[in-house]
């Protein structure tokens, strides 16, 4: 089992945010964010979207920190990436 949580570098709604995932499952994601009290709203498609304040405490529970990069390569790597889809003009 392995959770990976990137620095709470990204800004929205007045603060900063880490990226939560995981390298196994979606369900193993979840099971760690409901350990850490994060709700289910805070997951985007493939990952929680976490406030800086549950930084350490996502560490203290076993997340592994990381940098965004290798982030995303381990969420690619596991085939657990989703991308957004982007709806634009029919061709």
């Amino acid at each position: 089992m392995t959770v990976y949580i990137d620095r709470p570098l990204w800004p929205a709604r007045g603060r900063l945010w880490s990226h939560m995932v995981s390298d196994v499952s979606y369900d193993e994601l979840h099971a760690f964010a409901d350990r850490l009290g994060v709700p289910r709203r805070a997951f985007d498609r493939d990952h929680y979207d976490v406030p800086a304040e549950v930084y350490d405490a996502a560490i203290d529970l076993g997340a592994t920190p990381v940098g965004s990069q290798e982030l995303l390569s381990r969420l690619i790597a596991a085939g657990l990436r989703r991308r957004k889809v982007r709806r634009g003009p029919a061709a």
